[in-house]
């Protein structure tokens, strides 16, 4: 008889520990709802942001750089919201001004030069 107390005892612990990793997993899974649901809303404002800010012919380049280096359209993106926000920033931001600005950002490239003997 002991034995079987025992095999119960076992199951009875299981199935709570099982039970309680259930519950954990699902307020995890209720908070990255809650996650993707302020990062849809932030994306949203954004682009709305970015609607008021850029003229038709920037957000056009701004997408299609977004192709090659998304990390740098999004850092664009929060720089020019900042800047029309602190009205330091001539709205719309034209095709020509933006090409600017990525100038500006993107920096010096480094050139390779290969010499042959």
């Amino acid at each position: 008889m002991s034995e079987l107390d025992e095999i119960r005892r076992r199951r009875m612990e299981q199935l709570q520990q099982q039970q309680l990793a259930a519950q954990q997993q699902g307020a995890s899974l209720e908070q990255m709802q809650q996650e993707q649901m302020r990062r849809q809303q932030f994306e949203e404002e954004k682009k709305n942001a970015l609607r008021q800010i850029l003229s038709p012919e920037a957000r056009q380049r701004l997408s299609n750089l977004r192709l090659t280096k998304p990390d740098l359209v999004n850092a664009i993106e929060m720089q020019l919201i900042s800047l029309a926000q602190a009205g330091r920033l001539q709205i719309p931001v034209t095709d020509d001004t933006l090409k600017q600005i990525l100038k500006e950002t993107s920096g010096k490239k480094h050139e390779i030069k290969i010499t042959r003997r």
